[in-house]
């Protein structure tokens, strides 16, 4: 029996120990598979993250040659850029170039027509003189427009926006335009405002000038009518005319270079350059252009400003009425004419001899020094070409001659140069300015104003 009892116990001691080997056995099995997959995920990291940088390594080359790709893009645009960049000014710069050197015969031209209108008698030959003279003026006017479109495309003319009054301006325009109208048997009505607007006083009155000139030219009976109205605190310019309208399809085409319609009979079709002026020119100003028009019962253009206080328009920057200038006798009065250009020197020397004066052409300061003895005397004025060879300038000739004669002897300036800048330096110096090509009445009317 105590051997059976001995046995049960060293069975159940066995069993005791058989469970606690098995917990131990479990729990290192346990351990040791921990271990085995923390070493596995280890090894699934270690290979993510090779794969991960050769794909790094792959994206940052491509992006590499992307980048090089898209910078040698820049390089081909930026000269590709540089290149029409340079072509642009060049060519604004040679248009501007050749107009200002064309309107030199030009001029020439006119002033030799003037005299020799003077030297006919026949009817027929007037009337030849007549129409050469539209010829001249129609050339004119479209390089002067050339000269505008290539200034604004290079840069040169920008817009001097300040508070402009209205009402000396609407009449200038109604004078310059109702003999015109009246040529082609239209009525022209232009009511004048004491209103005042922001804008640039040149370039506002080369936008009404081409609205007004294409309203009369597209005319053929009835007349054109221009006012103001306000609309809160805008101005709204308006222009209507008898016309025979535009067709809807073609109204925004007109605004366009070399577009035109059919004129008056009594008149002219232009160069399809005026409306396209208007739009640039506006555009710069940040003015609004718009049209309505109905075939067969005419067209209202419409120029949108902003208003300004009639009392912000400074006195020295009121464009006032020209002064009422007669013709006085200009016989024996005494010329220093001071010109570069032959051929314009020539004609207008011609001209002035013609109305009886007394004239000694140079082309120089120093040449006009020391020809002045041909004259016998100081001269009675002094009419000077801007631009002189050899960059020299005509207003220091002008007042070179001044110094030399101790005199401050009565002169003006001649010069195709239609900037601010050249108006602004005659201004400086008190002088007054005649744009070629020269008007023989109106170089005339200032010859005597500063003669007497």
């Amino acid at each position: 029996m105590a051997e059976t009892w001995q046995d049960a116990e060293t069975i159940e001691q066995l069993r005791r120990e058989s469970v606690k080997l098995k917990k131990i056995n479990a729990a290192l099995m346990s351990r040791v598979e921990r271990s085995m997959d923390q070493q596995l995920n280890a090894f699934s990291l270690f290979e993510t993250a090779i794969a991960l940088d050769h794909q790094i390594r792959d994206r940052t080359h491509q992006l590499r040659d992307a980048l090089r790709s898209v910078e040698r893009a820049n390089e081909g645009l930026y000269r590709a850029k540089q290149q029409a960049e340079a072509a642009s000014s060049l060519k604004s710069s040679v248009l501007i170039s050749v107009t200002h050197d064309l309107l030199q015969p030009l001029n020439a031209a006119r002033l030799t027509l003037s005299a020799l209108t003077e030297m006919m008698e026949s009817q027929e030959a007037g009337l030849l003189i007549d129409q050469v003279d539209r010829s001249l003026v129609t050339l004119e006017d479209l390089l002067r427009s050339l000269l505008e479109i290539a200034k604004l495309d290079a840069g040169a003319l920008r817009p001097d926006v300040r508070p402009t009054a209205l009402g000396p301006l609407l009449d200038q325009l109604r004078d310059e335009f109702e003999p015109i109208a009246w040529r082609q048997g239209l009525s022209l009505r232009v009511r004048t405002s004491p209103l005042a607007v922001l804008s640039d006083p040149m370039m506002l009155r080369r936008i009404l000038q081409n609205l007004l000139a294409n309203a009369i030219r597209y005319t053929r009976s009835g007349g054109v009518i221009m006012g103001c109205r306000r609309r809160g605190d805008r101005i709204a310019i308006q222009i209507s005319d008898t016309g025979p309208g535009i067709a809807q399809a073609q109204q925004e085409a007109i605004f366009r270079e070399f577009q035109r319609g059919d004129a008056s009979a009594t008149d002219q079709a232009g160069f399809g350059l005026g409306l396209s002026i208007v739009r640039r020119f506006a555009t710069a100003l940040g003015h609004e252009v718009r049209l309505s028009s109905h075939l067969g019962r005419g067209s209202t253009f419409v120029l949108d400003l902003e208003q300004a206080d009639r009392a912000d328009v400074s006195d020295d920057l009121q464009e006032m009425k020209p002064a009422d200038l007669h013709y006085g006798a200009l016989g024996g009065a005494k010329i220093l004419l001071i010109e570069n250009d032959a051929s314009g020197a020539e004609a207008l020397a011609a001209l002035l001899e013609g109305w009886g004066c007394d004239v000694a052409t140079t082309r120089s300061a120093a040449d006009a020094a020391q020809r002045l003895s041909e004259l016998g005397g100081t001269p009675d004025a002094i009419i000077a070409d801007l631009h002189l060879d050899h960059g020299e300038s005509g207003l220091s000739a002008v007042e070179g001659i001044r110094r030399q004669l101790n005199s401050d002897v009565p002169a003006m300036i001649i010069t195709a140069d239609y900037s601010e800048k050249a108006a602004a330096e005659a201004s400086r110096y008190g002088l007054e300015v005649l744009k070629k090509p020269i008007r023989p009445a109106e170089m005339r009317a200032l010859l005597s104003f500063l003669l007497s």
